[in-house]
């Protein structure tokens, strides 16, 4: 599976890297609600992608966690990680991660990265405002 590839067709064919925009674009429903012990999730439910996330999120961490979301919509339609997570023994750490991977590719454009390649990791996370293990995950 090529998880930039996935991210990189998508925001080309809804001309945008905004995921609320691109969600819009999908005819996906999103719902803004007062969450407790996560910041957001995705449930595929009678044939509808619906994306929940914390309305208590500041926007600029609404935009991640919906991006990550998104990420899970076309990497794990299926897959119920909460379920998952909470019910099984399942170890859902490769889901979360390639969500994470798909949402810095969706929010980070390969230009960016060239622009600002003189930097170190540090500064780049520091000047896009993500923490150093997303901008990793995006370099890799």
């Amino acid at each position: 599976m090529d998880i930039k590839k996935k991210a990189t067709t998508l925001v080309r064919k809804h001309q945008t890297r905004n995921p609320f925009s691109i969600i819009q674009g999908l005819n996906a429903i999103l719902i803004f609600a007062p969450l407790q012990g996560v910041r957001g999730f995705y449930h595929y439910f009678q044939r509808n992608n619906i994306i929940y996330i914390d309305e208590n999120l500041a926007l600029c961490e609404q935009e991640l966690v919906c991006a990550h979301e998104l990420g899970h919509m076309f990497l794990h339609k299926k897959a119920n990680t909460i379920f998952m997570d909470t019910r099984t023994q399942f170890n859902t750490q490769k889901y979360e991660l390639e969500a994470n991977e798909f949402a810095m590719h969706l929010l980070i454009g390969d230009d960016v990265i060239q622009d600002y390649q003189d930097y170190t990791l540090e500064q780049l996370a520091r000047f896009l405002g993500y923490q150093i293990e997303l901008i990793e995950l995006r370099l890799k």
